[in-house]
């Protein structure tokens, strides 16, 4: 897809606005219902729909099909951020009214952090096609060691560690001993340090470049194209501060996601292994995107369908047990 640079820039001016809109709408620190997230986790998602839709009457099937494909992996895998992302409020016990204020400047660290792997990914493809066999081979890889996490069970005592730059960053400016409302800087003893509250924006922003370490070589295996990369990571991004309250109560249910995600990184490994292949003149089928997006599609539903029932399964099984005890007394007394 031909990308003008003025596409790029009314692009670009076009997310900003939103992120504005975002960011006056919940400029002021409040628990962020049910119904608010859910409002508008639909909000985004249509607009991400919308910007597909855009793509296919300008672009052509290809590109919305790329755009579609890309944005449901990354949003897929942007549900497995959530995880850590609790781990990172917990650790820094952050008030559920900032919450909100915290995610969303979190998430726009991690958008521009992104953006620069995503040109950096661009530039390395362009200038070394082999490079595919590398994407591929670690996400076949990646996939696989999802599989033995999954397998060897999670531990629900896991903590959060804070990463090298973001100790190097407290050493260096020091860190008030508690929360200042909103504000990032404070002085203390006559010296500026910061609050907890930039520190865990730190934290939420700089963790997510772990998880672009498998996300973008992801998308990458679905598209080429720079600006469909970042389209879909940046609507993906954007709704997960919403997506972080509508299912917070329900990631523990989602005991079969790392599978899911395992088999969509394993597919799209699989697929730029074979794309690279075929680059190399060897007579190979490709997978095309309507495939890949109905696999990514299946995978996620089937994920979910299970998870909900192995879910349901282990609660029955833990009442059981209670509810036994509680007849053991009653025919002791």
């Amino acid at each position: 897809m031909d990308v003008s640079l003025t596409l790029w820039a009314l692009t670009i001016v076009g997310l900003a606005a939103l992120i504005s809109v975002d960011f006056f709408i919940g400029r002021k620190p409040h628990d962020v219902s049910i119904k608010e997230a859910g409002i508008w986790t639909v909000v985004w998602v249509a607009l991400a729909c919308l910007f597909g839709l855009g793509l296919f009457a300008f672009g052509g099937g290809r590109p919305a099909g790329e755009f579609f494909a890309g944005f449901i992996t990354e949003k897929s895998l942007s549900v497995d951020n959530l995880f850590v992302f609790v781990l990172i409020m917990a650790k820094f016990a952050v008030p559920s009214k900032y919450q909100q204020r915290v995610l969303l400047v979190g998430v726009l660290i991690a958008l521009v952090l992104r953006a620069v792997f995503i040109t950096a990914g661009a530039a390395i493809i362009a200038s070394f096609s082999w490079v595919f066999y590398l994407f591929g081979a670690f996400l076949i890889w990646t996939a696989w060691k999802l599989i033995q996490e999954a397998r060897s069970g999670g531990d629900d005592e896991e903590e959060f560690e804070e990463n090298r730059l973001l100790k190097a960053a407290e050493r260096r400016f020091g860190v008030a001993d508690r929360y200042h409302g909103t504000k990032l800087w404070i002085r203390q003893n006559g010296k500026r340090v910061m609050t907890p509250m930039l520190v865990v924006m730190l934290a939420i922003g700089t963790t997510d470049i772990l998880f672009a370490l498998d996300s973008i070589p992801a998308i990458f295996g679905l598209t080429k194209d720079p600006y469909i990369v970042f389209t879909a990571n940046a609507f993906a991004l954007m709704g997960l501060r919403q997506l972080y309250f509508l299912i917070g109560g329900l990631l523990k249910k989602l005991v079969h996601l790392s599978y899911g995600l395992s088999v969509i990184l394993g597919f799209i490994g699989v697929k730029l292994v074979l794309h690279a292949l075929h680059e190399s003149g060897v007579d190979v089928p490709e997978i095309s995107i309507p495939v890949s997006l109905g696999v990514i599609c299946a995978v996620l539903a089937v994920t979910t369908v299970t998870s909900l029932i192995a879910a349901r399964k282990q609660a029955g099984v833990e009442e059981v047990p209670e509810h036994h005890d509680d007849a053991k007394d009653r025919v002791n007394a």
